[in-house]
């Protein structure tokens, strides 16, 4: 590749890592690739939190290390970002309290308070994100109702992204994006909602700006410029959140054309040129630029499922995780399902009290038919969000995939096989992270490919396996249904 052609730096700020990638979208020639991985705290049952300071720092390495791999600095930086984290800041700029992550179910109780009301209602069909305890919009209530002496001292409630774009230009700003997945903006005037501010019992100068993705950042501060190793003139675009960026880095922006992806957790999304508010409540709309929006539904519990089993059940090593995955690929679970809310769930139920459960083990089941029976209970809770999404935005055509899973190739035909369709793998780096080099070249009117320099591999179902796991299905259905009307969920 010619000294000359730019690349452009994309960061993605998940929930187990900052994945940092540097590409020349012209060629799609990767120049650099760079993971730090953090770990999350659960100080309490229901809590989940990190230290915002180390995912500072990985996103910093992670665009040095690109920027030393490719030699020489990047035309543009973009990001993205996982969504409905909230902490409390002083006017200093310290934190007050940890990151609170999408996975703390803490503020339980002020959604369940909410969500089936008439407000509750209102507020999910102005801002598209469901009632729940994920959003900011139901921890804010909770601190203020818990921990008032903190929540008066605290003079704005940043997420991640918007906490290290502050270290970056001394700035407090959020992207419509990340913004339209707080329960706090309204997805129709682009602005902080009067009636969610007055739930929070906050204003709108204690939130951070709200600007399109396209936004282009001021500056970097000097000393932020000198540490990464770059000009402070570089242009940074601000870029949306993971789930939207996966669409469009997935290149899947045309009708009935939906992405899966699989990490930490799991989501099934379309996109769509207006706001699609499901008339029960099971679905997420969330703003990926002013005129596309990309409606679906999360489930919890994707690989930190797997984990869970290794390191915490099993008390194997977690290097015996990929082992056992593809030893269980190999195995028939017969009578064994699983019901995998370990973690509670979104979508398509919203209960942060659901529960997991194995039913019908046997003696012969060993721990791959355990990882078997899980990995078949991951997909069959997307099944049920692809359901819902059906209904609410049209039929699904065509599907792309993205995510960690997509390492395991087996787990890509298993998903094809029990949803009786074809899935799509279209490229092996994060789909976010591509999602924010793409926004950036667009914004910046950078040269970029078409998304074809690599043949797609295309993962067919095998129509009677398909058939055997539609019965799965309804089992699986039924079980939920059993255990939460029997008190279990």
């Amino acid at each position: 590749m010619s000294e000359q052609t730019p690349y452009i730096i994309g960061v993605d700020i998940g929930t187990s890592s900052a994945k940092t990638i540097g590409l020349a979208p012209q060629k799609e020639v990767v120049v650099g690739v760079y993971q730090q991985a953090y770990s999350t705290r659960y100080p309490q049952p229901g809590y989940a939190e990190q230290d915002p300071l180390l995912l500072l720092d990985a996103v910093k390495k992670g665009i040095r290390e690109v920027v030393s791999q490719a030699g020489r600095p990047p035309a543009a930086v973009s990001f993205s970002s996982a969504m409905h984290s909230i902490m409390a800041v002083d006017r200093q700029g310290n934190a007050l309290t940890p990151l609170i992550l999408w996975a703390d179910n803490r503020s339980e109780p002020q959604a369940l308070a909410l969500r089936d009301t008439e407000a509750g209602r209102r507020l999910y069909r102005q801002t598209g994100t469901p009632v729940h305890a994920m959003s900011p919009l139901c921890k804010l209530r909770w601190m203020r109702e818990t921990q008032p002496a903190l929540f008066a001292r605290s003079a704005i409630f940043p997420g991640i992204k918007e906490y290290i774009l502050y270290h970056f230009f001394g700035r407090y700003i959020s992207d419509h994006s990340i913004a339209s997945a707080t329960g706090l903006f309204d997805i129709a005037t682009l602005q902080w909602s009067p009636e969610a501010l007055e739930y929070a019992g906050i204003t709108a100068a204690q939130l951070p700006e709200p600007v399109p993705a396209t936004f282009r950042l001021p500056p970097l501060l000097p000393a932020v410029a000198a540490e990464l190793g770059i000009p402070a003139d570089t242009p940074f675009i601000i870029g949306g959140s993971d789930g939207c960026l996966a669409q469009l880095g997935s290149r899947a922006l045309g009708p009935g054309h939906a992405t899966i992806t699989i990490g930490t957790s799991g989501a099934v999304r379309m996109a769509s040129s207006r706001p699609q508010t499901d008339v029960h409540g099971r679905l997420f709309t969330y703003l990926l630029t002013d005129d596309v929006y990309i409606t679906g539904g999360a489930t919890n519990n994707g690989g930190a499922l797997l984990q869970w089993l290794v390191r915490d059940f099993l008390r194997m090593p977690l290097t015996a995780l990929q082992p056992l995955v593809e030893e269980a690929l190999q195995t028939d679970t017969g009578s064994l399902l699983c019901l995998p809310y370990l973690l509670g769930e979104r979508a398509p139920v919203w209960n942060s009290h659901a529960t997991a459960a194995f039913v019908g083990i046997r003696p012969g089941h060993t721990a791959a038919h355990f990882m078997r029976a899980m990995l078949e209970g991951i997909c069959f809770a997307l099944l049920s969000i692809r359901q819902a999404l059906t209904e609410t935005a049209g039929p699904v055509r065509r599907i792309s995939v993205s995510g960690g899973f997509t390492a395991t190739p087996g787990w890509i035909q298993l998903l094809a096989d029990i949803f009786g369709q074809e899935m799509e793998l279209h490229q092996q780096n994060d789909a976010s992270a591509l999602g924010a080099i793409l926004l950036a070249a667009r914004e910046l009117h950078l040269p970029e490919g078409d998304g074809e320099g690599a043949a797609a591999m295309v993962f067919h179902p095998d129509s009677d396996k398909y058939q055997g796991y539609q019965k799965k299905f309804e089992r699986f259905q039924r079980l939920y249904d059993t255990l939460k009307a029997a008190g279990e969920q």
